[in-house]
């Protein structure tokens, strides 16, 4: 039963590291941004895509499946398709008013490259320094979700939140040079660049304590499946409106379709071999 599953003392903390895991790779991003000398574009444009082809490929295949047939089991079929489907696209809306609330003039998915850190002296420029922090605001708030679709997945089975948790790394990455070259090329530090990148990736394993300790009281196999819809919605969404945009900026289209295409292909084969 799903709700034995999201009791397991084991499973929940489980869980929990892989979303800690998802969420702190932020601080892989500004590691790099410290060590590298050029952004290594093709790469951040494969591994970008390729986490889209995961996220898209499981939200469709795997887990909007398992939601249906929980909530069919649950309400009759024809009102347990309707309810995934509302479910889905709730996601979809909740992560889109989130996306909202960010300011355009300081999107956290601009594209940041090393070379801008290591490039002259240090700016004291508090206009590159506040975009810098709403940079890591903007990306803890998309962060906050993420760790919950991370948590709910791995809760409802390891073997969905692994790769779930892997994509979700892999994107963060970059998301760490956003907030670390501003920070670092404004102030000089790159502790504060190392710390504001840090703490953004926080948010994630935050978004899995909110869903622990607010939905856990009321889980049951309705609220469950409508929460894993929710999820795929989620992650469909932050692929379209990030991943696959961002891919495609940093390097040829071509690699990022290449990309979406192995993270799919990779995600089809451990379906078939591990689940």
């Amino acid at each position: 039963m799903i709700t034995e599953a999201a009791t397991d003392p084991n499973q929940v903390l489980l869980a929990f590291a892989l979303t800690l895991f998802a969420g702190l790779s932020t601080g892989i991003g500004s590691t790099i941004a410290f060590l590298a000398k050029r952004t290594n574009t093709k790469f951040l444009s494969v591994a970008l895509g390729f986490s889209a082809g995961v996220m898209i490929y499981i939200s469709f295949v795997e887990i909007f499946p398992e939601a249906k047939t929980i909530l069919s089991e649950e309400k009759g079929p024809h009102a347990g398709y309707l309810l995934t489907v509302f479910a889905f696209f709730t996601g979809m809306i909740f992560i889109a008013v989130i996306d909202k609330l960010v300011p355009a003039f300081e999107n956290p998915h601009e594209i940041k490259k090393v070379e801008r850190m290591h490039n002259g002296r240090p700016e004291k420029n508090s206009k590159l320094y506040r975009m810098g922090l709403l940079s890591a605001l903007a990306i803890a708030l998309h962060n906050f979700p993420e760790g919950l679709a991370t948590f709910m997945a791995s809760l409802q089975d390891i073997r969905l939140g692994l790769p779930i948790a892997i994509a979700i790394a892999l994107h963060n990455i970059p998301e760490g040079i956003a907030i670390s070259v501003p920070i670092h090329h404004a102030t000089g530090s790159r502790r504060k660049a190392f710390l504001y990148s840090f703490l953004s990736g926080l948010a994630e394993p935050i978004g899995a304590l909110a869903g622990f300790f607010i939905l856990m009281p009321f889980l049951n196999q309705t609220v469950f499946g409508f929460l894993f819809a929710s999820v795929a919605g989620i992650m469909v969404f932050i692929s379209i409106d990030f991943l696959l945009p961002a891919a495609r900026e940093y390097g040829e289209p071509h690699l990022s379709l290449y990309g979406l295409t192995g993270g799919m292909a990779v995600m089809a084969l451990s379906l078939v071999f591990f689940i």
